[in-house]
């Protein structure tokens, strides 16, 4: 499986196989997600990364059975711990949710249920799946918003969704998803439409709750620079597919498809001199309705040629696996300059 193991790692705490999802329509099945494998092991920060429409958090709903479109078909496997999640009848997976799997929705003020208050929705989660009383659900409530360094959090517990920033309401959303120290953590563009400090402080509560709780961390976004400061390893999705996947520091120094190269590029450098404009993807990515012919990428790809017309299969290239013909022989492209590592 395209994960960048060898045999010589523990067996993964999340193993995903062939994950598809699709949607009836009146021209029939479309499909959204394309047999998506990959596989993350305790205490590892796995990020997903691609453009918006690229189908990370499809893929991450999918995870969590939280695609409730009657006419959604998902096939496929999701392994946790050997079960499939998607054979679990319904008991089953509220049972786990929240308790060994957990997600920060991308938007927490649309998260949160308006009319109950911030503190009521943390400990709430925590009588149920805990069975703890309304005095220590409250009292452990208010501990989590502290950590999450939230000011004042036995007022904060009393607070509605609406009283609090956007940055303050994420912390909420991190509090809440943590608060009965699930395996795995699904945190969906985590800093989206925060600035640049309150990113900062949010990416080092995740790497915090890697070290004190000891979960795996999948991170989906769309931010390069997010993924070179605390990802372990890289799954780049374009179309509903995976294109590339691997380590972190291998596949942002050396990234072996033109899509995963074209989102570094985008990326400022560290040091030197500021291009005057920096250079972008021409194009945007197809609708699931309308994708060409072969590979997914071609029409905007500036390397592509006639074979691309088939759709390649991952290579590996080192310790890495790129859809693209190019890497068909092993390591091929271009590399990117250290000084855009962290």
């Amino acid at each position: 499986m395209p994960d960048g193991s060898n045999s010589n790692r523990p067996l993964p705490l999340l193993d995903v196989r062939n994950l598809c999802v699709s949607f009836r329509s009146e021209k029939g099945p479309i499909r959204i997600i394309e047999n998506v494998s990959f596989t993350i092991r305790e205490r590892e920060i796995l990020s997903i990364v691609g453009e918006s429409g690229s189908g990370k958090s499809m893929t991450s709903l999918a995870i969590m059975r939280l695609i409730m479109d009657p006419n959604a078909v998902v096939t496929g496997a999701v392994l946790y711990k050997g079960r499939d999640l998607l054979t679990l009848d319904g008991h089953a997976i509220r049972a786990l949710r929240g308790r060994e799997i957990a997600m920060i929705f991308q938007n927490p003020m649309t998260a949160f249920t308006p009319v109950y208050t911030i503190g009521w929705q943390i400990a709430e989660q925590q009588k149920v799946h805990l069975k703890l009383g309304a005095q220590e659900a409250r009292r452990r409530s208010v501990d989590l918003l502290s950590k999450m360094g939230i000011p004042d959090p036995d007022r904060a517990f009393d607070r509605y969704p609406h009283q609090l920033s956007g940055g303050m309401r994420q912390r909420a959303m991190i509090a809440m998803a943590i608060s009965c120290e699930p395996s795995i953590l699904i945190a969906d563009e985590p800093t989206t439409a925060l600035d640049v400090s309150v990113q900062a402080q949010i990416l080092d509560l995740l790497e915090g709750l890697r070290e004190e709780y000891g979960a795996s961390i999948i991170l989906i976004t769309h931010d390069m620079g997010v993924v070179s400061a605390i990802a372990d390893r890289v799954m780049v999705m374009y179309s509903g597919r995976i294109i590339e996947h691997g380590e972190k520091r291998d596949l942002l120094a050396h990234p072996q498809h033109p899509y995963t190269r074209g989102l570094m590029r985008s990326i400022p450098p560290m040091t030197g001199a500021r291009p005057h404009r920096l250079p972008s993807i021409p194009g945007g990515p197809p609708p699931p309705d309308a994708r060409p012919a072969g590979c997914s990428f071609r029409p905007r790809c500036e390397f592509s040629f006639d074979r691309c017309l088939d759709a390649p299969p991952l290579f590996p290239c080192n310790n890495q696996f790129a859809a693209c013909f190019l890497a068909e022989n092993g390591s091929h492209t271009w590399d990117v300059s250290d000084e855009r590592m962290p």
